[in-house]
């Protein structure tokens, strides 16, 4: 079952068609006590949503007993803020309709891919606690995630951007201004919450600068972090099961995710 966000309609949404109504596909460890749950954003250069990057990993969270969230994020032609109001509104979802999910309100955290990265990030630095006034009590919830995953991540859209994605969620002649608002790095506050990072050294398509760049931003504010540079991968590797190095990223975001609390 697939749950759309905003069954009567998206806010800016530009038809009627599946790619103008964001989604979540449930996979929901059953029994026990709530769970932490991890909403996984795959990634695509704001282009598209890579299949590899959704279900295995929901599968594969499900497997150490983390349920999952597979979020089909709005993507070009649409622009921001519109897939970053599409993963707001995906953790407000879950956070308000915990209880009847079998989840931990206080666990929820974001996932994602490459671009996926990015809106994982994004939400990891631009989020509120909720309009308390709002007719729709989903958008009373809180938007911060407790936890962000970034898998060889989209974070800058300076120097070391990944034009590609820049350009999809900003346009080509975006004001310094929202570079600069969009640039996860710069966004970094004492409440961004614990993030885990991996990211290849040679990745010929994101330069692991991304994920130094927000490493470096999270020490700064002292907010935990762990992050794993390999020496060589290819982008785009998602669970890396036939990989002879990369594939450890798995078990060390699961022991990361146990230190959190899921």
């Amino acid at each position: 079952m697939t749950f759309e966000l905003w069954p009567e309609g998206a806010p800016g949404a530009k038809g009627t068609e599946l790619e103008d109504r964001p989604r979540l596909t449930p996979y929901l460890v059953e029994g026990g006590e709530p769970r932490g749950v991890v909403i996984v954003c795959p990634g695509g250069g704001y282009g598209g949503r890579a299949a590899h990057e959704g279900k295995p990993i929901a599968e594969w969270l499900n497997g150490i007993g983390v349920s999952a969230f597979v979020l089909d994020y709005r993507v070009a032609p649409y622009r921001h803020p519109v897939p970053l109001g599409d993963a707001q509104r995906a953790i407000r979802h879950v956070r308000h309709h915990a209880a009847s999910f079998g989840i931990d309100p206080a666990r929820i955290g974001i996932l994602g891919f490459s671009a996926g990265g990015h809106l994982a990030s994004s939400t990891a630095v631009h989020f509120d606690e909720g309009d308390a006034g709002a007719a729709d009590p989903i958008e009373r919830a809180s938007s911060r995630p407790n936890a962000a995953i970034l898998c060889y991540p989209v974070i800058t859209f300076g120097e070391h951007r990944h034009n590609g994605s820049r350009v999809n969620l900003l346009g080509a002649d975006a004001p310094q201004e929202l570079v600069d608002l969009m640039s996860s790095e710069l966004q970094v506050t004492a409440n961004t919450p614990p993030t885990f990072i991996w990211h290849t050294s040679d990745d010929a398509a994101v330069p692991v600068e991304n994920a130094l760049l927000m490493a470096a931003a999270l020490s700064r504010h002292k907010v935990p972090f762990e992050l794993h540079s390999y020496e060589s991968g290819r982008h785009g590797l998602g669970l890396a099961a036939n990989e002879p190095e990369t594939h450890t990223w798995t078990r060390l975001c699961e022991l990361w995710l146990r230190k959190q609390g899921w």
